[in-house]
Order: structure tokens, then sequence, then C-alpha cells
């Protein structure tokens, strides 16, 4: 089949070409007709959160329920000032004019501790709470969030000493991600020097940017049918562009090695695609099921976030399996020549990417250097010439089977050191933290951050991070009794401030509810300590026998019972992911050791990732290198980045491990095939793990927090997995076994399906049967010997 795919694409080059470019084409058009609906916050789970959710929805028309910001404002001359009262005003009845967004400002009779009344800032500080209803969609929000403060611009600079920020995450606008375009610089120079051709560079570069480029149109428009978080499109690009450059890279330096066997353009792509291709699909596969686990997790924040990364993961791999082939079909024999002016004007487009990225306008002139390059080239000799391709080694001289020998030479030393290193890189991994990051994550120039600082500043850290106390009650009487819980609460040491009880009728009430404002910030462990105190010691002490049914819930307490609900079914998702990586690598080796091993060589990696986020992200390390500060690590992120990576490490097992085995049959050598499958893939798991990690570390430059912890934590499991698991452990490990490396008992070995993920079993029939056809379309007689094409 996967010969039958390429064939076809390979000669219907141009209509697969331009059916992809209509494709991207009408997708686009789609976003732009349909827009997206992303969101910001994750929903509560079944817990006391969402119990206390659904008490305001019923009596209080949603009121605190729905995502909340804030226009948070500071006057030298006080915040009474009648010129600042009526300014502030007026911005407040502008902004509560807006459809689905409710303002409550500090000036009116509801307010309740919205101007500062202590302090240093005293009278000077205040806020309205913005709250934005369910029906505003997370790009709508961030618009709103620019409108207000392009007016609040306008109040600044007619009067002196008015400073105003717009708080909260649902009013920050978005900026789209940037970063990508560093990663595909440093992208262009990794595949010239791998490949040195500049055409074998563009082409996994440019099926990744189609795949990357149609899954996130997709992504928006899927945004619309289900809840996806806001920095989704960021994750699809970052993993998107790692494994469709990756993806395609594989096939690319397969292709090259057909062609440098003698072989025809069109049965080199044939072969390519029925090896490497076959790979591709598998680890491809391997990782949108896993994303797609997700699901099982039953919580729409999470399953969007994985959607959105399997969509973008399933195209670039259906990209690298189509579109790929026409483009060789293209590119034929043309892909072993380099000619100096393709090289310099390469280096100039690599330049203008890095510029775009940075935010440096100077390097953008990259861009015409590079064209005129081309122009001129074509009559200057020197750019006109090829560059000279480099001699390959034999395998058994490259540095890569040395390499190989001598850690089999000392298996024992080398797997207990890189095992020690993993496990001491780990060893943060055992005080990880799990919740949300608060506003004060955000960049310190960012309106958001500014109003966090001012908030704090003014109120106090809580005030950046309140809690709704709601009960349904039973007339006056239990209005009372949860009044008298009201004053337990506000007697805890933990909490700043409470406000009195509000009724949702004053006459017969059904239901109350009060504002808890902490002592700590919202992600702080203080905090999430007080949420459980609250509901586990305070209130059901001051409740008694028979009072109300009391809810403690709002975003923060939403948090805590998000982190909660994931931490217990994390370990569930570890299993089966587990599960699943070990049966597929034992279908496809033959082996039960090959896949054991590969499982907790893995777990080691992942740990030791894992180990770094921590240290970097929750403790703060590296911190004034960085600009990063501690926080907790999202929930969510541990799940991914397990899903995400045990997909990408399959691809360099297998693209490993099957060379190996293939040396290991034809042989019969457990010593030397180690060295040999070693040294004839190092080349190539190495630039597709320096163009991961330089793809994911580029995301470090991006202003939100969360992408920068995966973009960390998914580079560092990349770099730890290609260096010291594949090029150190594996040749350790597989020394110390043997030939027990491909051992199976006959039970298992007939119960399992077979999987052929590097070629079908009559691959070379198939090959010199297309290679005949070919040679009689073009009237070559079978015996003609047709030179190979000069080796890179």
């Amino acid at each position: 089949m996967y010969m039958q795919l390429a064939r076809w694409c390979y000669a219907h080059r141009r209509p697969v070409v331009v059916v992809w470019i209509a494709t991207v084409v009408l997708a686009g058009v789609a976003v732009a007709l349909v827009g997206s609906d992303f969101t910001g916050n994750p929903e509560a789970p079944e817990s006391e959160s969402r119990d206390g959710f659904a008490v305001l929805e019923e009596h209080f028309d949603g009121l605190g329920a729905g995502p909340t910001g804030s226009i948070v404002f500071q006057a030298d001359q006080g915040v009474t000032d009648p010129e600042v009262q009526a300014a502030m005003e007026e911005l407040f009845a502008q902004t509560d004019e807006i459809p689905f967004v409710e303002v409550t400002s500090p000036y009116s009779p509801q307010a309740f501790g919205q101007i500062a009344e202590q302090g240093e800032l005293a009278g000077q500080v205040a806020y309205a709470r913005v709250e934005v209803g369910e029906e505003v969609g997370f790009s709508e929000s961030g618009e709103i969030g620019v409108e207000i403060l392009d007016r609040a611009e306008e109040l600044e600079a007619e009067i002196d000493g008015l400073r105003i920020e717009v708080g909260g995450e649902v009013l920050a606008g978005f900026e789209p991600p940037e970063s990508e375009l560093i990663g595909l610089a440093f992208a262009v120079v990794v595949l010239i020097v791998s490949f040195g051709s500049v055409l074998a560079m563009g082409l996994p570069i440019a099926v990744a940017v189609a795949g990357v480029g149609l899954g996130i149109m997709l992504t928006n428009l899927a945004s619309n049918v289900m809840g996806m978080p806001d920095f989704a499109l960021q994750i699809g690009a970052m993993i998107g562009l790692g494994v469709g450059i990756d993806y395609a890279l594989f096939i690319v330096t397969r292709f090259r090695e057909y062609l440098h066997s003698g072989h025809d353009p069109e049965v080199a792509t044939m072969a390519a695609i029925d090896t490497a291709g076959r790979a591709v699909v598998f680890a491809g596969i391997t990782v949108v099921v896993s994303l797609l686990g997700l699901l099982l997790i039953g919580l729409e924040f999470v399953a969007g976030l994985g959607v959105a990364a399997a969509i973008t993961v399933a195209v670039t791999m259906v990209a690298s399996t189509t579109l790929l082939p026409a483009l060789l079909g293209f590119a034929r024999l043309k892909v072993e020549v380099t000619r100096w002016r393709g090289l310099v004007a390469a280096g100039c487009i690599s330049v203008a990417l890095l510029g775009a990225g940075l935010g440096i306008p100077a390097l953008l002139l990259g861009v015409p250097a590079a064209l005129a390059v081309l122009v001129v080239g074509s009559f200057i000799p020197v750019l006109k010439r090829e560059v000279p391709r480099r001699a390959q080694k034999p395998v058994r001289e490259s540095g890569w089977y040395r390499w190989s020998h001598l850690i089999q030479r000392r298996p024992w030393p080398f797997a207990i050191g890189g095992s020690l290193l993993l496990l001491v890189l780990a060893l943060p991994l055992l005080g990880i933290r799990l919740g949300f990051s608060d506003e004060g994550n955000y960049p310190e120039e960012s309106t958001t951050r500014q109003a966090y600082d001012l908030l704090s500043d003014g109120f106090g850290p809580g005030f950046n991070g309140p809690f709704v106390v709601v009960a349904e009650v039973e007339g006056p009487e239990g209005f009372a009794a949860f009044q008298q819980v009201i004053e337990a609460v506000s007697a805890d040491p933990g909490v700043a401030s409470a406000t009195p009880a509000i009724p949702n009728d004053v006459d017969a009430p059904e239901a109350a509810l009060a504002r808890v404002v902490p002592t700590s910030a919202p992600q702080d462990e203080e905090t999430e300590a007080l949420i459980n105190r609250l509901r586990g010691e305070v209130i059901p002490a001051a409740v008694g026998d028979g009072g109300p049914d009391v809810h403690v819930t709002g975003f923060v307490a939403v948090s805590v019972d998000f982190s909660d609900y994931l931490a217990g079914r994390s370990f569930v998702f570890f299993g089966v992911v587990l599960a699943m990586s070990f049966v597929l690598l034992m279908a496809v080796f033959r082996s039960l050791l090959v896949p054991l091993k590969a499982v907790v060589l893995n777990m080691l990696s992942i740990a030791g990732a894992y180990g770094i986020v921590v240290a970097v992200f929750q403790w703060g390390w590296l911190g004034d290198l960085t600009g990063i500060e501690p926080a907790p690590i999202e929930p969510f992120i541990p799940m991914m980045m397990f899903a995400i990576v045990f997909g990408l490490s399959m691809d360099y097992e297998v693209f490993l491990l099957s060379r190996i085995k293939e040396e290991y049959e034809r042989t019969g050598d457990a010593r030397n095939s180690v060295a040999d499958g070693l040294a004839a893939t190092a080349r190539v798991i190495s630039a597709a793990a320096a163009i991961m990690v330089v793809v994911f570390g580029s995301f470090l430059l991006e202003d939100g927090r969360i992408v920068k912890v995966f973009g960390a934590g998914l580079g560092m499991a990349v770099l730890l997995d290609a260096t010291l698991v594949r090029m150190l452990l594996v040749p350790a490990t597989m020394e110390l076994l043997g030939e027990r490396n491909w051992w199976i008992p006959g039970w298992i070995d007939r119960r399992l399906p077979a999987l052929h993920v590097e070629g079908a079993p009559d691959h070379e029939a198939q090959l010199a049967a297309a290679e005949a056809r070919v040679r009689a379309d073009r009237g070559e007689e079978p015996d003609d010997v047709r030179e190979p094409v000069g080796v890179s």
C-alpha cells in the first residue's frame, strides 16, 4: 500500500500539490468566515466548586461564576477626587454597556472593600470588577480588554497622576507566537549541515510548514465545536513543527540512501515511503492515539488541548506521506546538487527568519539579500559552481561506530552512570506541586501583570484571587446560620477579609453568598491549604448538624479541584500509554526484553525532563537568567508531555532498533549489529533531535508561562532521549543482554499481530519489480547498470 501511495503521489505530483494548496486556502477562508472560539479557563470537574457554581447560576444569575477581570487604577490625588471619579465612572459605564459584560464600580453602593483603606496607598488605589459572560469567546474578551485599555490611555493623558491597568487573564490580549520562526531559522542551519544540500533542507521545512499551517487552521475551526484552551495553537505549532520536520527528515534521508544505491528517483521515493514512511505513520498514530487518550479524562479543557495537538500531528503525518513524495517528484536528482548561490541564499533566509522571530527588523534584509544572491549568482561563476560533496566514510570507519564499541567494551559503568545521571535529574520530581500559576507570572511590562502588582500593593496579594462562599438557605433562619459560617471563615488567620453575607432575595432568601479574600496569592501553597482547611474544618464546624450545605467556589477553588482531579487520574493514563507502547514495540520487534527496556529507559528520560521542569519553573532555579518566577506546575502538563514524548521516542526507537535488528538478522552478530545500527542512524537521529530541541527551546522566548514549560520540558526530554538514552544506554544495555535482546516466548509470538514498520516482508521483491518497471518504461535493458548518485 505504501509503495502504491508513493508511486501515485509521485506520478500525480502536480495535482497533489494543487490539492494541498487549495486545501490550505479553503481552510484559511473558512477560518476567516467562521473564526475561532477558544477558552482561557479550565472548567470545574465534579467537585465542590462545581456545585457552588450551580448555586450561583440558579439563584444569582451566574454572579461570580463567570471569568472575572478588573480595571485597577491609582490616582495620586486620591481615587475620590471629583475629576478622577467622574472620568472613571464614565469608563465603567462604557464598559458595562458592552454585551454580556457586568461591571461593579468601587463607587457603587454594592461595592465592598474595592478602595484601598490601609497602607501607603490608602485612598489612592481602587478597582472595578469586570465579569464577562460565558457567551463571550476568548478572542472577543481579549478585544474588550484592548478596548478598555485604549480608552484608559486617553484618560491617563487627560488627567495628571492617573494610572489605569486592565487585569485578569480573560481581558488579556492574545499575541500570536513568533518563536517558531527562530526554530525554523536554526532548522535551516542544522539541515544544511546534516544533508549538505539546500534542496534536501527545503523539503522537510516546506512539508512541516504546510502541515502545521493546515493543522492550525483546522484547530481554529475545531475550537468552535469543543472547548480548547487559548494556548492550544502555540502548543500545536510547537509540536507540529518538531515532528513535521523530523518525519520528513527521516523520509528524505532514506530517499537519498536509495539514490546512492543506484535506484531511480521514483523507485527511491517508493522505497523511502515503504520504509521510513511506515515508521512515520506508526510513530504519528502512536502520538495521536496517546493524545486522544486525554478524552478519557472527562474534562473538555484537557481533551481540547489533546485534540488540538493531535490534529496538527495527524496533518503533518499526512503531509509527510503524500505531499513529500510529490515534491520529491519535482526534486528528483537535484536533491543532491547544491550551488554556492543557493547555499548563501539559504543562509540569508535563516538570518531573516531569526530577525522575524526576535523582532529585529534589520535582519529582515536577509530576504532581499537572498533574492539578490539568486539573481546575481546566475552571472557570477563562483556562485554558479556546485558545492563539493562530502565523502561518506564506511560505517565501520565512522566515529559513531567507534563510540558504540567504546561503550560496549565497558557496558556496566556506562549503563550505571547514565541511569544515575537521569535519576539525579529526576530528583526534583519528588517535590512537584500541581496547580495553576497566576497573573503574577505575566511579563512585567504587560498591563495584566501591572494590574496584578498594583492590586497586591494596594490591597494584599489575596485580592487577585478571592473565593466565593455560597449556599442554599431556607428563609431568614437559614440565612442567619450562613452569616455565622461567614463569621467563622473571617476568623481564620488565612483570611484577609470577607464581605457580609448577601442574600439572593432580602425578604425570602433562598441562597446567600460572600466573597472571601485570602492573605496569600492565588498560586501560593498557603492558599490551597486555606481552601482545604475551610472545606474540611472551619465550615463543617460552623455549620454543625442540619445547617446549610456550604460550598467554597471561585476560580482559585476550581484550580485546586482541577489539580486534584487530574492528579488522581494521571497514573492511570501513564499506565495505559506505557502498556500500549510495550505491546506495540513487542509486536514490531518480536522481542520481550527490547520493549521492556525501551519503556524503562523512556520513563527515565521523561522523569529527568520533569525534574528539570520542576527545578526551573517551580523552584525558580536560574530565575535571574531566564526571567522565570517560581510557580506550581499546571496539572495537565505532565500528562501532555508524557503522551507526546512517548510518541516521539517511539520514532527514534524504531529508527535505531530496526537497523540494529536488520544487521543482526543479516549477520547473526549481536555485538557488531549494535555498532552498525548506531553508526547508520546516529547522524540522522542527532540532526532530528537537534531540530526538535531548538524548535521546542525557542518557545522559551514566548511570554506565556505554559508555553515556556511545554517548550522546556519537551526540549529537555528529546535531548535526554537522543543523547543519554539512544547514544549511551541503548548500546550499553543491548551489549549486556546480547542475543537475549531478541528472545520472545513462542506462545506470545504466535498471538501478536505482525507490524512491519520498516518495510513490508516482500520489500526487496517489490523494489526490484518497481525498478524493472521503471527501466522498461524508459526503454532500458534490465542488465543496464545505473551509476549511483554521489554520496554526501
